[in-house]
């Protein structure tokens, strides 16, 4: 892929286990495992070590911020040196994939070439939910999408993930400090609600931190495990599948999607995660997507 853009991808983990493998190898297939950064948030669990791609260990964030800015502010400050080596940067959540639409671009580098020119662009964001009654728990060595079928679309997920100015990312980021719009061609695939048992899992490992740490205040980490597979039993107890369409683009909502909150951050708008699970309908990824995650 000589000749294209180089592009920079960075996540923060804690003891991710093996969702951490999969975000690796889903994004050195799009843009090469030695472009990626594994901030390691003190994992204990081994999930950091021996990954093919660089991994910055960092001290515990005890600073006179609290979690959320704090994070904010170090993963804007190593993506903006990125950028002085780099043409464009990605930050996204361990259990978060991006892909460019295949019907149009090969890769996501493919995709930068192509919209060369923007501060940034924010993703399609699909919350990717485990059918409880159909479908089995996930296995770990096959694509995910192809072994889930459903997802939600989601407003307020639709993040500013790509972008090619240092601005940085805030509001945990769902906002940036630039002007951007969600582009009808870049997918992000929240694996969230995947795996119920997985749900379970990651959902007392955040509520842990919550509880001793205070992160991520006002947001889902506040639910225990419990709570959450209760929601996913809930969405999912009922679904008429004769009713659910292959997932299009909302073209004339997008621009709706993103507002300026602040007279410096613009970010995605919508509900909040789990009301938006109760409340939006149901969509069927489309087949092309199948596999590439």
């Amino acid at each position: 892929m000589s000749g294209l853009p180089h592009v920079a991808v960075i996540t923060m983990a804690r003891d991710e286990g093996t969702m951490l493998r999969r975000w690796v190898d889903h994004y050195a297939r799009e843009v090469g495992a030695e472009n990626l950064v594994v901030v390691d948030d003190n994992s204990s669990d081994g999930s950091t070590d021996d990954l093919p791609c660089p991994v910055l260990r960092i001290p515990p964030l005890t600073s006179k911020k609290s979690f959320e800015p704090a994070r904010m502010g170090m993963l804007g400050g190593l993506s903006a040196g990125l950028l002085e080596a780099y043409d464009a940067t990605i930050f996204c959540d361990v259990d978060e994939f991006i892909v460019a639409d295949p019907k149009v671009h090969e890769t996501l580098r493919h995709f930068v070439a192509a919209r060369e020119g923007r501060p940034a662009v924010g993703v399609m964001g699909l919350n990717v939910v485990h059918d409880v009654a159909r479908e089995p728990a996930l296995v770990d060595d096959e694509p995910i999408l192809g072994q889930r079928r459903l997802a939600k679309f989601l407003p307020l997920m639709c993040k500013p993930s790509l972008k090619w100015d240092p601005a940085p990312w805030a509001l945990a980021s769902h906002g940036i400090k630039c002007p951007f719009e969600v582009d009808p061609e870049l997918f992000m695939f929240h694996m969230k609600f995947a795996d119920r048992d997985h749900l379970q899992a990651v959902a007392d490992h955040r509520h842990a931190m919550f509880t001793s740490e205070g992160r991520a205040a006002r947001t889902s980490w506040e639910r225990s495990g419990g709570d959450m597979v209760d929601l996913l039993d809930e969405i999912t107890a009922d679904i008429d599948h004769d009713e659910i369409k292959p997932f299009g683009p909302p073209l004339k909502k997008l621009p709706t999607i993103v507002e300026q909150s602040a007279p410096d951050v613009w970010r995605a708008v919508g509900g909040g995660q789990v009301q938006a699970m109760r409340n939006r309908p149901f969509t069927r990824i489309p087949d092309r997507f199948l596999g590439r995650v």
